[in-house]
């Protein structure tokens, strides 16, 4: 049905020319499944792209032909293309957020798919609610009229996948659709997608950067790496007998479930044909830790949130993100948060930082409550307390350089007295984390995700605070990102006693990174332990369901 022959692509920056695709070639038949797996800029989003004719305009075909059903898609008219994009090929973006309107209620962006089908509006309204009953999404009536903003994002990719479904096409592209979802509504989506192509008789073209994730849903795989096919084959051979370093190191680089070595291996290292990391025990990678004095003590906290207002803006509903928890973290412990979105983790890391304000309960950070200290003493408290957000980029400011948003808390705080000083600070700050010096003079946009992520990193570590909160700071990053910015809070951690509370929908990671995990459910701590208590011998259901979701 689909055959991409010689395919190159190419984009011009700055006076250069960089080939983002190269000579690439695949075919799938009908009712096919194939894997698309690589990290951020190998080429995959590109080539999807291509396939529906969405490139910018600064894309340069150099050579190749994309045939759907024996016509050549890079020659079609725009009225052709369009008809194609409305009825045999549709595709489900990376960032549901982005992709759809927040001004626009979720049911009317679907019913634009049928705007031209002859039906009536309450015929249109009912297609809506089906399609959205078939997805799975939960009081299909009330999502029909709700915002983007109002719905979670498991919710949001739904709606996504409906609007993909909703003229049965032939083919069904998903571009990294469960990139930074919980582990439990990333399995159901990969279940929904399997079910709906089955119905529907669909081909299905998934993209990925995780080889474990893909292997749940794909027959045959192409791993690709910097614009090229590095390797191809059923998934079960790439799986057991993988040829290429590359993939070997994709593999490789995702935290061992049986085993804590030291360090995780990272992709540079199978490339350059260094992969013998030795395992190391347990007692190696975690310090020990003194149990009897905390360093952070949070006694029935809570936090709720209005759900529901009546016509007068009163309020007539709450829902309880924060449900009267209480826990300890003790000086040199990472201690694991998990649970689903929308459970209260980022709520919770927010109300520790006074950054959002609670009904009850205390806190006490160094014996001392932090929601006694006014809003004048918070500054020296936050020194001392400090956060790396998930999103690295909607957390730097685009319009200043790299370099001045490490140094604005040392300006802040008059740490370091002169700005040569701070700059030397800042250049030692992003060696520490792995970049060089030419970065203090670049913007964020000039990064990749997995790099400002560590330039966050240093900001944090700008003022030596002694806690670190990471929220969901790896969910988005690829495997091999992922692995040297764990490898780095490890390091840190090692050198100057960090405490952590590691915030993550990847009990995997939450497991390698932590000496206790904690596990959140509809704002309530429902089990704490052990990280390897809880995960090999959970005692509550909900954590069953979590550790049984996680691909294998």
């Amino acid at each position: 049905m689909l055959k991409i022959k010689n395919l190159s692509i190419s984009f011009k920056s700055n006076n250069e020319t960089v080939n983002a695709v190269k000579s690439v070639s695949f075919d799938i038949a009908r009712g096919e499944t194939l894997g698309i797996v690589g990290e951020s800029g190998s080429g995959k989003s590109v080539t999807a792209l291509a396939i529906m004719r969405l490139l910018s305009p600064q894309a340069i075909i150099n050579s190749g032909s994309i045939d759907f059903d024996e016509k050549n898609i890079l020659e079609l008219s725009s009225k052709e293309i369009r008809r194609i994009r409305t009825n045999k090929i549709s595709m489900i973006f990376q960032e549901p957020m982005t992709s759809l309107n927040p001004v626009m209620r979720c049911g009317k962006q679907v019913a634009e798919v049928f705007q031209n089908s002859g039906l009536s509006k309450s015929e249109i309204k009912n297609k809506v609610i089906d399609l959205f009953d078939k997805v799975k999404l939960p009081r299909p009536e009330k999502i029909y009229t709700s915002y983007p903003h109002q719905i979670s994002g498991g919710q949001k990719q739904r709606v996504m996948i409906a609007m993909a479904i909703a003229n049965k096409p032939d083919l069904l592209i998903a571009d990294e659709p469960t990139t930074a979802l919980d582990v439990r509504v990333q399995k159901d989506l990969i279940l929904l997608l399997k079910q709906l192509k089955t119905e529907f008789g669909m081909s299905l073209l998934f993209i990925s950067h995780d080889l474990g994730l893909v292997s749940e849903i794909v027959s045959n795989v192409l791993v690709m790496y910097k614009g090229e096919v590095v390797e191809r084959g059923a998934i079960k051979d790439v799986f057991k007998h993988p040829q290429h370093n590359y993939t070997k190191g994709l593999l490789a680089c995702r935290p061992p479930v049986n085993e804590r070595p030291l360090r995780l291996k990272t992709i540079d290292e199978f490339i350059e044909n260094n992969s013998q990391v030795q395992p190391e025990s347990t007692e190696i990678q975690h310090i020990e830790i003194d149990y009897n004095k905390p360093v952070l003590n949070v006694e029935n906290l809570n936090k709720r949130f209005v759900s529901e207002k009546n016509y007068r803006g009163t309020a007539t509903s709450f829902v309880n993100a924060v449900d009267n928890v209480s826990f300890e973290v003790f000086k040199g412990e990472t201690l694991g948060l998990v649970g689903e979105s929308g459970c209260g983790k980022t709520t919770l890391s927010r109300s520790i930082l006074r950054l959002i304000d609670v009904e009850s309960g205390k806190i006490y950070f160094d014996e001392k409550n932090i929601l006694d200290i006014k809003k004048g003493g918070l500054k020296e408290f936050r020194k001392n307390l400090n956060i790396v957000f998930q999103d690295p980029y909607s957390s730097l400011n685009p319009r200043i350089s790299v370099g001045k948003a490490i140094a604005e808390p040392l300006k802040v705080f008059n740490l370091e007295t002169t700005s040569l000083k701070r700059k030397n600070r800042v250049f030692d700050l992003l060696k520490k984390v792995g970049l060089d010096e030419d970065a203090y003079y670049k913007y964020p946009h000039e990064f990749s995700g997995g790099q400002r992520q560590r330039i966050v990193i240093a900001r944090a570590l700008a003022l030596n605070p002694r806690f670190l909160i990471c929220d969901e700071a790896v969910s988005a990053l690829d495997v091999s990102v992922q692995a040297k910015v764990l490898n780095l809070l490890n390091d840190l951690k090692r050198e100057f006693g960090f405490t952590y509370i590691f915030i993550s929908h990847d009990l995997n990671v939450v497991k390698y990174m932590s000496d206790r995990i904690m596990v959140m459910k509809e704002g309530k701590i429902v089990e704490i332990g052990p990280a390897d208590e809880i995960y090999n011998s959970p005692k509550q259901e909900y954590t069953k369901q979590l550790i049984e979701a996680i691909p294998v």
